[in-house]
């Protein structure tokens, strides 16, 4: 993995105490603690966000661009993500948060769930084919496109071709913006999208499979939520009307786009744990009888993202009452293209490659050298508790072994270890007398 990808997740250490919650809640092992205070590994992060979730002190956070970003652009356009419809109490009309958005400056408004119509639309074509690799593995979620890209190598053939909604959402935007306002320059136009997490700021800054991102700027839901509400306080007779349907709303929770499919043949999982799970069950083949599995980092979909501000399962229900006043969708795909394949997708919904894999847990490139580091790992884990308490300041034992032998912690980090060799030192010099037993 290069080293110039740019993370989300980031670290104040001012306000780390070293506590170890992190260590143990980071599902790939990218955290450490060392000189009493948390350290992320940039190579094995996800940017799923779980730590900042769980930091009692806040020490953990996410990192995207303020407000202010848009003052760059001549034409300003909002990428609001489904979730945003989520966040809001007794919300029955869409178009007061479009009209809201309007008022904090922007120039325009794309619903990403427009898109995401459109890539459900396009998802349906392409499970009629003969030639994938099953199941299909849902691109939406970058964190869990990360994570099989560098811990699931084999299931990379797995992972939807199509572009995820946000940046088909971008694309489409400036096209339309293009048309409307013919006398800006293509670069003068910009499109923000509203954010439900810090692994969809990832994607934009190192898209997986682009050259580059057709957004220019992530904002977090958090922030314009803030803004957003005042605004909407005003709002009687909104000039905007939502484009999407309640397939699109649907994609802010677990299940909505494998809902949108219309095929029972497909799981829908949430919350990373979760995911890593069903991941394995797929890599070892024992799930075999699904056509398309829709993974989700956050507990309960985008609405459990750690830039959101209601609650998720609230923030689901609200979404099921909006659900009701919608039509089923308001984009369908081009029925032209299906009577002459019913397989076919655009290009331009297609990614430009194909996701690879990061061996970033590689021991070495070299397979001799590899084999006798994980001999040396092996050997020294046996030796360990095997109790995966975190005061070494590594999540597991076999972690703390293998830092060891990548030269990056000693065995005297085991305070356990440690504190039993003590013991038996301290018993060699001076031995326990034995116990008198009166008659």
């Amino acid at each position: 993995m290069s080293n110039s990808y740019r993370h989300s997740v980031t670290l104040k250490i001012e306000e780390c105490n070293g506590c170890t919650t992190c260590l143990k809640r980071c599902p790939t092992e990218a955290i450490r603690v060392r000189d009493g205070h948390a350290v992320i590994r940039a190579e094995r992060c996800i940017d799923c966000g779980e730590c900042i979730r769980v930091c009692p002190h806040k020490a953990k956070r996410a990192s995207y661009d303020p407000l202010s970003v848009m003052e760059g652009f001549d034409v300003k356009i909002a990428l609001p993500a489904p979730a945003l419809y989520g966040q809001f109490d007794r919300l029955e009309d869409p178009d007061i948060i479009l009209e809201g958005l309007l008022r904090m400056g922007f120039d325009g408004v794309f619903e990403v769930a427009r898109a995401a119509e459109l890539v459900s639309g396009y998802t349906r074509r392409y499970l009629r084919r003969e030639d994938i690799k099953k199941p299909v593995i849902s691109s939406a979620c970058p964190a869990v496109a990360r994570i099989i890209s560098v811990r699931f190598p084999s299931l990379c053939e797995n992972v939807l071709p199509l572009l995820p909604p946000v940046e088909m959402a971008a694309r489409l935007a400036k096209e339309e913006a293009a048309e409307k306002f013919p006398d800006v320059p293509a670069d003068r136009i910009g499109c923000f999208f509203i954010s439900p997490c810090p692994a969809k700021v990832s994607y934009v800054k190192n898209p997986e499979t682009e050259e580059r991102s057709a957004v220019d700027g992530v904002l977090s839901m958090s922030d314009v939520y803030f803004r957003l509400i005042s605004e909407m306080r005003n709002v009687e007779t909104p000039s905007l009307s939502s484009e999407t349907g309640l397939i699109g709303v649907s994609w802010a929770a677990t299940g909505g786009e494998s809902a949108a499919l219309f095929n029972d043949r497909y799981l829908a999982a949430d919350g990373i744990e979760n995911v890593i799970k069903v991941l394995d069950e797929i890599e070892n083949e024992h799930i075999s009888d699904l056509e398309f599995v829709e993974l989700n980092a956050c507990n309960g979909g985008c609405v459990g993202g750690a830039l959101t501000v209601e609650n998720p399962y609230i923030a689901k229900a609200r979404l099921q009452n909006l659900k009701r006043y919608l039509p089923v969708s308001r984009n369908l795909v081009d029925t032209q293209a299906e009577w002459e394949d019913p397989c076919a997708v655009p290009d331009n919904f297609l990614c430009s490659s194909p996701l690879t894999y990061q061996p970033v847990t590689s021991l070495s490139a070299d397979k001799a050298e590899a084999m006798q580091k994980m001999l040396a790992i092996e050997s020294l884990y046996s030796g360990f508790p095997h109790m995966d308490c975190g005061s070494c300041g590594a999540p597991t034992c076999r972690a703390l072994a293998e830092d060891i032998v990548s030269g990056e912690a000693r065995p005297v980090d085991c305070i356990i270890k440690w504190r039993d060799e003590i013991k038996q030192a301290f018993a060699k010099v001076s031995p326990v007398p034995e116990a008198k037993h009166e008659d």
